[in-house]
């Protein structure tokens, strides 16, 4: 029986054990308060056949799992994983980015340091670099609903992001036999932040929220928005057998809004034309 340990259980981690376990794979998990726990982690990696980490860098930039267990992990032996992020690409102005780009320090200067550790990790290590995630409870419908979403219209500027149910199955092909290395997970049109939540407050039928401009925002907002970029993923698709089920954001919305309201949805809205990145 395929067995697998997962570091940090949260929102897309808990998805990849909760599928793992519908195709029979046992599963454990083994949260941040609990890296310190030297023994108890050495029991669940010799446990396992399969590790997946979804911790990020501290805030001193450092991987808290690599700095507990680095070494135990390497001479495991097992099938391992990472959930890294497309921020390590930093800025592309716009254009479109594969897994050839390199990695620079960008806004989280850990994050490509842990990205760069977990590939050397092992020659069976997978890093799935993932850019904005949404999903049930997670998206531009919820914060449109309860009031926080705001539109940034920014000339130029494009994201991509990932639906979490493309996340769980990309995951699984890996480890259930696909080449290990680095694959984007992203679908297949980045578009601006005002183009999705505009279509998200379409889809519920209100109002679309306020316009705010970059200068207004916290830093952490702004510093999003000073990087551009298109993800590419034909790599995950070729090597992996991956076909996004959520090709764009307005499949991914209007999948999650039918799940709140199976009518609302009867027939794409006028704003569903082809304007994508």
């Amino acid at each position: 029986m395929s067995r697998l340990l997962v570091f940090g259980p949260g929102y897309t981690a808990t998805r990849i054990m909760a599928a793992a376990g519908a195709r029979g794979w046992a599963a454990r998990a083994i949260d941040r308060a609990a890296l310190a726990d030297a023994g108890g982690v050495a029991d669940a990696i010799a446990w396992s056949t399969h590790i997946l980490s979804s911790v990020p860098p501290g805030d001193d930039g450092a991987d808290p799992v690599l700095a507990h267990h680095g070494p135990a992990l390497a001479a495991s032996g097992r099938i391992i994983a990472y959930l890294s992020s497309t921020g390590v690409y930093g800025d592309s102005g716009g254009g479109w980015i594969d897994e050839s780009a390199p990695l620079v320090p960008g806004r989280r200067p850990g994050r490509a340091t842990a990205d760069r550790a977990w590939a050397a990790l092992s020659p069976d290590s997978f890093v799935f670099r993932l850019p904005g995630i949404y999903g049930p409870g997670r998206s531009a419908l919820d914060r449109v609903a309860a009031g926080t979403a705001y539109r940034v219209e920014l000339s130029g500027h494009v994201f991509s992001r990932v639906h979490v149910d493309d996340i769980v199955t990309a995951v699984l092909l890996g480890l259930e036999g696909g080449p290990a290395g680095s694959y984007n997970l992203a679908d297949d049109n980045p578009a601006p932040q005002f183009t999705v939540t505009t279509y998200a407050a379409t889809l519920l039928g209100v109002a679309p929220p306020p316009l705010v401009p970059p200068a207004a925002l916290p830093p952490a907002a702004r510093a999003f928005y000073a990087a551009s970029r298109r993800v590419a993923n034909g790599r995950a698709k070729r090597l992996l057998g991956w076909r996004p089920l959520y090709p764009d954001f307005r499949s991914g919305l209007r999948a999650l809004s039918a799940m709140i309201s199976p009518t609302s949805v009867s027939s794409p809205p006028a704003t569903a034309g082809p304007d994508q990145r």
